[in-house]
């Protein structure tokens, strides 16, 4: 154990947890090789000796390193590509490093991410993409950020987050207000979403966005057919495929991001359905080629590099004593994927 006085080692926080020397500093660092309830024991030993002289820590107090770990939802999906270009400018502009990681939309993998890029030395922490609704799940990650910003670390998110830092929020609910109200315009009545799995905040506040243009025109968002898929191209296929199978009668279909949208598209060319002659689609977000498409997407622009721009600027920032929030504002970009209801 620590000598009164003396500074707090590695090997007094393994001794107190009782592992080794080499799994305690594996479990600090949020490596492979350690079982979650020996991390777990070891974090907590951490925490009440207060232990802060590991690497990122002794980092952190010179200043903030030159490297910001940016972590995504998926690193091929052109959403999280263009958010990573503005972090990549202003990283740039400032002399800095951006080491990208991929969580897959899942919230322990992203916890590991987190853990590691604390381990690498990152002075900043962005992190792209939705937060889950249960607050529980991202819990752990609340307090090793906490933790990290306790060190001198900064983070900042792109989405709503139950994480208590800084944010960029963008006007997702807002967005699909927009594109729901678009359609009804057109007199589409008989509207299916193609949506991703539960859980995400993202998908629910899109979704709510949706609800809301609904019970303008007297509708709920229980009559609409949803189909949970994943958040990806191959989703918005699976999705359409369904959709044309269970619901023959729709007149429009409602991506939920552009991603699934294209994949929308693919599925009702493949079937020789006309877009939009007898099917309207929409997507969110306006990703690069969501002009070049034939036809070209009807969707909701979000300001996607200027997002990443905004994140690492929060981040750069002292420290705030409350989060701040940053709107993103949007627009409803009208392609020739929508037309009027058939007939």
């Amino acid at each position: 154990m620590p000598k009164p006085g003396g500074r707090l080692r590695l090997v007094d926080v393994a001794e107190r947890a009782g592992v080794s020397l080499a799994t305690a500093s594996r479990a600090l660092a949020g490596r492979d090789g350690v079982s979650p309830a020996v991390a777990d024991r070891v974090r907590q030993v951490s925490r009440e000796l207060g232990y802060v002289a590991n690497p990122y820590a002794r980092t952190l107090a010179g200043g903030v390193s030159s490297t910001v770990g940016l972590v995504v939802h998926q690193v091929d999906d052109p959403y999280f590509s263009e958010i990573a270009g503005g972090v990549i400018q202003v990283a740039d502009e400032q002399g800095l490093l951006v080491q990208i990681c991929h969580s897959g939309r899942d919230p322990e993998h992203e916890l590991r991410q987190l853990r590691h890029l604390i381990a690498q030395r990152v002075g900043i922490v962005v992190i792209a993409g939705s937060g889950y609704d249960d607050p529980r799940v991202q819990a752990e990650a609340r307090r090793e950020l906490a933790a990290y910003q306790n060190l001198g670390g900064r983070v900042a998110v792109i989405g709503r987050h139950p994480l208590g830092v800084d944010a960029v929020l963008p006007d997702n609910e807002a967005g699909g207000r927009a594109l729901g109200e678009h359609l009804l315009a057109l007199g589409h009545r008989r509207i299916a979403v193609a949506a991703a799995t539960g859980g995400l905040t993202t998908v629910i506040d899109r979704l709510a966005g949706v609800a809301a243009a609904l019970r303008r025109h007297g509708l709920t968002l229980d009559e609409l057919p949803i189909v949970h898929t994943d958040f990806t191209r191959d989703g918005g296929r699976i999705a359409a495929e369904r959709i044309l199978r269970e619901h023959p009668d729709t007149t429009a279909i409602v991506a939920l991001n552009d991603s699934m949208a294209i994949g929308v598209l693919s599925t009702l060319r493949a079937h020789r359905v006309g877009v939009p002659e007898q099917v309207s689609v929409v997507g969110f977000n306006d990703v690069s080629v969501a002009a070049d498409l034939a036809p070209g997407l009807t969707t909701v622009r979000l300001p996607m590099t200027d997002m990443g721009r905004m994140a690492l600027d929060l981040a750069l920032k002292p420290r705030s004593k409350r989060p701040r929030r940053r709107p993103t504002g949007h627009a409803l970009v009208i392609r020739d994927s929508t037309g009027p209801v058939p007939g």
